[in-house]
């Protein structure tokens, strides 16, 4: 057997001929020289500006380039390559039924990074097994080196998002299938059969969610990591040839109703798991975000930054890409990559809020992809710095041996409370309301009250979401001008399992009117509890969706919401803030919302009666920024 060569690239691991490769470690190639050092006869860094510019034959920018995953070539290729999901890569070419046409893992390549060109698509046809009419999705591509002087050898895992039943094309329900190559760029040659079959949800209700396949190798052993919110997240390990898995050694990685588009990586010891959430396809109003938590084994369980596991009810996560207010949304579904400087980058896709929809094609999302750098922090990655994604020219990869990146850390600023405003704040002390609070759609007064320190408020069977009825009640007050922090701890007494609680939230509001609002929830979802920020817009165009949401860190048995309020280049932007302890806050997302002249902050308690949010405060303050 040939001697296992330690090189990681990207998405790739250069391995012998026991194992698959995988995106094992942080570092750059061992064999190639370090990047030379600026002066004279060296070209300056090179720059780039998201989205990367995947272009077509005829010169067209690709429209999409959904669930990315990347990696370098072998030996002496010194090229990347692209994968994105099966999609529309052209607004304009149209097929003959004058629809988009849809490419099957759309592939590009790539001497910098960030500048692209197609190559072609990974399947002409179907796998017999898929059948025509389902989709192919997801792609994770690694590569397996020979033994004795044989060529390696490329593996493409994929999602079937369906399989043909014994009725029809369809519903016989998601799977993991493989495809190999002797190239990067195919032809690709099926295995004829799922890696990962289909298989009823847990709870007997269909198939369970079979998405998104991310493949490592992990002491001789590699495994596949897949699933998504109707079921879970799982992982299997692979048999030797890579083109099967062993069922009976899967294990459950992350709970139901969270998180799919998994990528794993180790750095400093620890595996750290990546999986996005929320909804990725949902226009302008987008939340979809990256999360990470951590392990000392590839196979859980992954904590958090506040110790609390991606398999708990009361979900882990710690943001580590959200929007932040720019015109990239539902930033998510990432990979990394390592450049010939040992910079880790994340290339992701993204939504941008002025121009989310196929031209021809109204509520088809289009899902560019991105690329910004990784940072270290106290053992736990950051995307730039904690700024999110970018959207201004930046320092481009080092993309290739010699080559040297300007990008350097610079942490950024998050927001805190600094002055109380105390004519808005209240800690509910008395048997009364504060005057300043005044209701919209009074509840019956049996339903509420003071006493104790807190404000306890009985959740209603009602929602925010005209023209939807009936609509709940709202307790608010006039927003301060200028920029503020509003602030509550909630305590929900829904129990911290158990499904059958589904929406029931407390938590704070910065109300327009019914159709327009942003909202910070400690939330019931299902079998979980999750924080959710979500946005409610009127007057979008038809077929458009008019809620959005996205989420922010766990629920503690009470949980302290924050929203920060700033106004940066003439738009209002929101940015959501949690905490289980009311001392160390996780920084989520941001939403811009137009909420008119005079809007009101404050309380709600809705989404399915027979609970009660206790709330223990509403403060409210002006801004501070800290590093």
């Amino acid at each position: 057997m040939r001697r296992t060569i330690a090189i990681t690239l990207a998405a790739v691991t250069i391995v012998g001929a026991q194992a698959l490769a995988s995106p094992a470690t942080a570092a750059p190639p061992a064999a190639v020289a370090p990047p030379a050092a600026a002066g004279r006869g060296h070209a300056p860094a090179a720059t780039h500006q998201n989205p990367m510019a995947l272009r077509l034959p005829d010169g067209e920018t690709t429209a999409s380039c959904a669930d990315p995953t990347a990696l370098h070539g072998v030996g002496r290729d010194r090229n990347w390559y692209l994968y994105c999901t099966t999609d529309a890569i052209s607004e304009t070419e149209t097929g003959p039924d004058g629809g988009l046409v849809q490419h099957s893992v759309p592939t590009y390549r790539s001497t910098d990074l960030t500048n692209w060109t197609y190559v072609g698509d990974a399947f002409d046809t179907k796998p017999a097994w898929v059948g025509e009419a389902n989709g192919i999705w997801a792609p994770d591509v690694v590569y397996r080196a020979g033994s004795r002087g044989k060529p390696g050898t490329w593996f493409l895992y994929y999602t079937a998002s369906d399989t043909p039943s014994a009725t029809g094309p369809t519903g016989g329900g998601s799977a993991i299938g493989v495809a190999t190559s002797s190239s990067p760029t195919g032809p690709w040659k099926d295995s004829g059969g799922p890696v990962v079959a289909p298989q009823t949800a847990p709870n007997g209700a269909g198939f369970r969610w079979s998405f998104d396949p991310e493949v490592i190798t992990d002491s001789g052993r590699t495994y596949l990591y897949f699933g998504s919110y109707f079921g879970g997240v799982n992982v299997r390990q692979l048999t030797a040839d890579g083109l099967r898995s062993r069922p009976e050694t899967e294990r459950q990685i992350a709970i139901d109703n969270r998180y799919e588009g998994s990528y794993l990586m180790r750095h400093g010891g620890w595996w750290y798991y990546m999986g996005s959430a929320t909804n990725c396809c949902n226009g302008s109003l987008t939340g979809y975000g990256v999360f990470v938590a951590r392990s000392k084994s590839p196979l859980g369980p992954f904590r958090d930054r506040d110790g609390v596991a991606i398999t708990d009810t009361r979900v882990g996560g710690s943001p580590l890409l959200a929007q932040n207010g720019n015109r990239w949304v539902g930033t998510g579904h990432n990979t990394v990559v390592t450049d010939f400087a040992g910079q880790d980058w994340m290339i992701y896709h993204a939504v941008d809020r002025t121009d989310p929809y196929y031209a021809r094609q109204s509520g088809y999302t289009k899902r560019p992809a991105l690329i910004d750098p990784i940072d270290w922090v106290g053992e736990w990655p950051v995307v730039r710095g904690g700024a999110g994604p970018s959207d201004s020219v930046e320092p481009a990869p080092a993309a290739q041996p010699g080559q040297r990146s300007a990008y350097r850390m610079r942490l950024a600023p998050v927001d805190a409370p600094a002055r109380p405003i105390r004519s808005l704040s209240t800690e509910f002390d008395g048997t009364t309301l504060p005057p300043t609070l005044t209701w919209t759609r009074q509840p019956d007064t049996t339903t509420y009250g003071v006493s104790g320190g807190a404000f306890r408020w009985q959740t209603q069977d009602a929602d925010l979401h005209p023209p939807q009825t009936p609509l709940a009640s709202v307790l608010t007050e006039a927003a301060p001008s200028g920029d503020y922090v509003v602030e509550t701890r909630v305590r929900m007494d829904t129990p911290a399992t158990g499904d059958t609680f589904n929406y029931r939230q407390g938590g704070l509001v910065v109300y327009g009117d019914d159709g327009n609002y942003v909202r910070l929830v400690s939330n019931a979802i299902f079998n979980t509890r999750q924080t959710e920020f979500g946005k409610q817009v009127s007057g979008q165009p038809e077929g458009a969706p008019s809620y959005g949401n996205m989420v922010v860190g766990p629920v503690g048995d009470a949980t302290t919401l924050r929203i920060v309020h700033r106004v940066v280049d003439g738009e209002h932007r929101y940015t959501a803030y949690t905490s289980v302890d009311g001392r160390h806050f996780v920084r989520g997302g941001t939403w811009t919302a137009d909420l008119g002249s005079t809007p009101r902050i404050g309380l709600i308690s809705l989404g399915g009666a027979g609970s009660t949010s206790t709330f223990e405060h509403l403060r409210v303050s002006t801004v501070r920024s800290t590093r």
